[in-house]
């Protein structure tokens, strides 16, 4: 089974792992609270011990589409952002309360900056980042909602008990009415076949 985050698929990102937790500080954070506000200055990043974090991005009237999530285990950033302390592109919140080891972006691009392999394993971070993202954008092209859902939970089975029909729904950028219908149909053809 794939991780739901593609961009660690080949990478050894243990040193990233032991750089914030050896030199970050433990940070708790309540549901809805923000790890990065959108608009504002991005400097974290974070490894997630607990919980998970949603990305958000706003479009005209306010309304709120959640472009991604940081399981446990993995790491929560608007990165490349955070290196250079650049306007975060998304609010990162809180989905549930969480444990996170937060380190300042800054203070991980000295890091690359002194050292060769770190520089090496950060340009990599941000070329899977690049494959994942656009992968998922050409998926709005090649597979239909239903198609996509499908392909989201052959991906990743349990993300239907960690995450809200809202959530998935918005990610998938459909309506939650249409998930609940697509969930209706598949098990329908379940109890069918």
């Amino acid at each position: 089974m794939e991780s739901f985050n593609s961009y660690k698929e080949g990478l050894d990102l243990a040193f990233l792992k032991r750089r914030c937790v050896e030199h970050g500080r433990l940070v708790q954070f309540a549901r809805g609270d923000l790890f990065e506000k959108a608009g504002c200055p991005s400097r974290l990043v974070g490894y997630v011990v607990k919980g998970c974090f949603k990305y958000n991005v706003q479009v005209g009237g306010g309304k709120n589409f959640v472009t991604g999530f940081a399981f446990e285990g993995e790491f929560v950033a608007d990165y490349p952002n955070c290196l250079y302390g650049r306007r975060s592109e998304v609010s990162i919140e809180a989905n549930m309360p969480c444990e996170v080891y937060v380190i300042d972006g800054r203070d991980l691009l000295q890091m690359y900056l002194g050292d060769d392999e770190a520089h090496l394993q950060g340009r990599l971070i941000a070329e899977n980042l690049f494959t994942q993202t656009y992968s998922r954008f050409l998926d709005h092209y090649r597979y239909d909602a239903r198609e996509r859902y499908e392909r989201l939970l052959a991906r990743c089975p349990l993300i239907v008990q960690q995450l809200s029909l809202r959530d998935i729904a918005s990610f998938l950028n459909v309506t939650p009415k249409t998930i609940s219908q697509i969930r209706r149909d598949i098990t329908f053809e379940v109890n069918d076949g």
